[in-house]
């Protein structure tokens, strides 16, 4: 995982954006960048999941519940994703455990 996602952070999302369903995947609108996302299925999955404060591990650990894919892959590609949001200013990142 990327060194800014351990599993000991906790993600949350930013203040500021509408997100809606669209055909099963979810499109998000920044306030306060005015920019448009596609977050896809999955991503949108991700995006319900860190509504609350909730710690990276158990954020891939309900991921891994939900579909089939290894710990690792799992992993690598939350930690990308997050990466991007939080690049944006779309999610917030703290430090060990809500």
């Amino acid at each position: 995982m990327t060194n800014l996602f351990l599993v000991e952070q906790t993600v949350v999302q930013s203040e500021g954006s509408v997100v809606s369903d669209m055909g099963g995947e979810k499109v998000m609108f920044s306030v306060s960048s005015g920019k448009y996302y596609n977050l896809g299925a999955i991503g949108g999955r991700v995006w319900e999941l860190i509504a609350s404060p909730i710690p990276v591990n158990q954020l891939v650990d309900a991921l891994m519940d939900e579909y089939d894919v290894e710990r690792a892959s799992c992993e690598e590609q939350v930690g990308a994703f997050l990466k991007n949001l939080h690049a944006e200013a779309l999610i917030e990142v703290r430090k060990g455990e809500a």
